[in-house]
C-alpha cells in the first residue's frame, strides 16, 4: 500500500511540474509574440524559456527559430501591399543575399556542439542585446559618415542573413541599424523591408532545422500557438502601447538574460 501511495504521489508531482512547465512555455511564447509584433526582441525570450525547459542550447535554437516563425509570415502577409525595393538596391536580390545567409547560418548552427554553443550565446546575446538597447543612436552617429553602396549593402546583409539562421536574436534591429547607417532614411520603409528580409533568413534556417531533426516538437507547437496569440495581440495594440516604454522593459530584461548566460557558460 505504501508503495502505492508513494508511485501515486510521484506520478501526480510529475503531472504538476509538466502543468508547470507547459504553462511557463505558454506565457513565454506569449510575451515573444507581443514582444516581436511591436518592438522586436522575442527570441531573447523565447529561447531561454526553452533551455530552461531542459533543451539543449543548439536544439533549443532552432526551435525557438521554429516556434516564431509564423509570428512572421503573419507580419508579412500583413505588410504584403508595402515591400518595395530600396534605392538603387534591387530586393528581390537582398532576398536571395538572406536566403543563402540564412542557410549558411542554420547549417553553422547544427554543426556546432552544444557545449561549444554554450560558450557562443553570451557572445551572441551581448551582440543583440548591444544592438537592441542602442542601435538607434549607433544609427544616428554613423548615418552621416557613409553613403549607400550597394556591394557593401549585399555584403552586410549576407553576414546578417547567416546571423538571422545562425541565432537570430536581435537580427531585425541589426538590419535596421546598418541600413540606417548606409544612408537609407525612409524608416516606414526600413521597417517593412526588415520583416520580410528576417523572414526570409529565417524560412530557410527553418526547413533545415526541421529535416535535421533538432526540434522538440511538444515544446515549440506550444510556444508556437502561444506566440501566434501573442503576435495577433501585439498587433492589435501596437498604436496604443507606449513603445519606448515597452523597448526599456525588453532591455531590462535582455540585460538579465545576458549576465544569466555568462553565469551559465562561464562559472
Amino acid at each position: 500500500m505504501a508503495h502505492l501511495f508513494l508511485s501515486s504521489g510521484i506520478i501526480l508531482l510529475t503531472a504538476i511540474h509538466g502543468l508547470y512547465a507547459d504553462l511557463f512555455l505558454l506565457a513565454a511564447g506569449l510575451l515573444a509574440g507581443i514582444f516581436n509584433a511591436v518592438a522586436g526582441g522575442g527570441t531573447f525570450i523565447s529561447m531561454p524559456v526553452l533551455i530552461y525547459a531542459g533543451l539543449p542550447s543548439v536544439a533549443a535554437n532552432a526551435s525557438s527559430t521554429v516556434a516564431l516563425f509564423p509570428g512572421s509570415l503573419a507580419s508579412i502577409y500583413a505588410y504584403r501591399e508595402d515591400f518595395k525595393s530600396f534605392e538603387n538596391v534591387s530586393l528581390k536580390n537582398l532576398i536571395q543575399i538572406s536566403l543563402v545567409g540564412g542557410c549558411i547560418g542554420a547549417v553553422l548552427l547544427l554543426f556546432t556542439p552544444s557545449q561549444n554553443f554554450d560558450k557562443i550565446i553570451p557572445w551572441l546575446v551581448l551582440t543583440g542585446a548591444l544592438m537592441f538597447i542602442f542601435g538607434r543612436q549607433i544609427s544616428r552617429l554613423l548615418q552621416n559618415k557613409f553613403k549607400l553602396n550597394k556591394w557593401v549593402l549585399f555584403s552586410l546583409q549576407f553576414i546578417l542573413g547567416i546571423y538571422g539562421g545562425y541565432f537570430g536574436g536581435g537580427a531585425g534591429i541589426m538590419m535596421m541599424a546598418v541600413w540606417s547607417m548606409l544612408g537609407l532614411t525612409d524608416i516606414k520603409l526600413i521597417n517593412v523591408n526588415k520583416t520580410l528580409l528576417v523572414g526570409a533568413a529565417n524560412s530557410v534556417a527553418v526547413v533545415i532545422f526541421i529535416f535535421s531533426g533538432k526540434i522538440y516538437w511538444m515544446q515549440t507547437c506550444i510556444m508556437l500557438v502561444a506566440a501566434i496569440i501573442g503576435g495577433y495581440i501585439g498587433a492589435s495594440y501596437a498604436r496604443r502601447l507606449n513603445q519606448d516604454v515597452l523597448r526599456g522593459v525588453i532591455s531590462f530584461l535582455i540585460v538579465l538574460i545576458t549576465v544569466f548566460f555568462f553565469y551559465r557558460a562561464y562559472r
